[in-house]
């Protein structure tokens, strides 16, 4: 009796050690089948992440072509003058932008500078650029377009970034220039004969302050002249030491070859700066704009 006892209680622990052994299998088998349907779902969302990263480049890429249209030609020749002109965005979207277009008879340039990087000064960069063309298309001075754009700025309401332009309006029989600074680095010109001179006419930054005035001034491009603007962040590109390009490397970098090209001019500017910054990544978008009148 003692021995059935004993058989029936060795059979039982041997039944529960089997029911447990597998039901740890189940278990196991549950939990890497529960491990392997939550890896397909982050597999899942991670493709989607992926797609969306994608379209997003996609997206800012397409835009940064837009903003290249909108800035007109790279090269732009009327003779006896030639027109150079480049963004060069530290990320995707440029806050810096040039324009340049007909005004029969004349020609009109600009370049400008909206205070922040990528997609929020890439919004404000299709309306600014846009006003540049429209006013000046309607008033034909760069003073008055200037203030017309101010008070378009002003009269929106909204929390506006910090805005700076140049606009010129070049006589392409005379090589007369009319221009007006809305708080934009002076451009300069170099006279043909080892001169620079600083064109500082103008008045504040845009969408700031109501009823602000601006003037223009003149000066007029002779046979090897050329008309350099620049944004900031040429001039205050810098180095591994934290020093500034700044703009008497600026101006050095644009005196080359009396023959030289307005496009030999820009990529001079450029690779003085990008030289100067070695290895220092940049911290704010870039514009150029060169207008030279050939040698005759």
């Amino acid at each position: 009796m003692e021995n059935a006892l004993q058989i029936r209680g060795w059979r039982q622990d041997r039944t529960w050690s089997h029911r447990a052994e597998v039901s740890g299998h189940a278990e196991t088998l549950s939990g890497a089948v529960g491990a392997a349907r939550r890896n397909r779902v982050l597999e899942d969302q991670l493709a989607t992440l992926r797609r969306e990263h994608d379209d997003l480049r996609r997206t800012m890429y397409e835009g940064a072509q837009v903003q290249r249209k909108l800035c007109g030609p790279r090269i732009f020749r009327r003779e006896p003058f030639e027109i150079a002109s480049e963004i060069f965005p530290v990320r995707h979207l440029s806050g810096d932008f040039t324009s340049v277009f007909e005004l029969d008879p004349d020609l009109v340039f600009a370049i400008g500078d909206i205070a922040g990087k990528d997609l929020s000064a890439g919004m404000w960069f299709t309306h600014v650029v846009g006003m540049v063309r429209q006013q000046m298309e309607a008033l034909g001075d760069p003073a008055a377009a200037l203030s017309a754009i101010n008070r378009n700025l002003l009269t929106t309401h909204l929390e506006l970034p910090l805005t700076t332009v140049l606009v010129g309006r070049l006589n392409l029989q005379t090589g007369e220039v009319t221009h007006c600074s809305a708080g934009h680095p002076p451009a300069l010109v170099f006279r043909n004969d080892g001169h620079v001179e600083s064109l500082r006419e103008g008045g504040p930054v845009l969408g700031v302050l109501a009823g602000a005035c601006f003037v223009n001034g003149q000066t007029t491009l002779r046979s090897g002249d050329t008309l350099l603007g620049y944004s900031d962040g040429i001039a205050e590109c810098q180095n591994e030491n934290g020093a500034e390009f700044g703009a008497e490397r600026l101006a050095a970098a644009a005196q080359i070859s009396p023959s030289s090209s307005a496009s030999d001019t820009l990529f001079s500017v450029l690779g003085a700066a990008e030289d100067f910054a070695g290895s220092q990544s940049r911290q704010d978008d870039m514009a150029l704009i060169v207008v030279r009148r050939a040698d005759e």
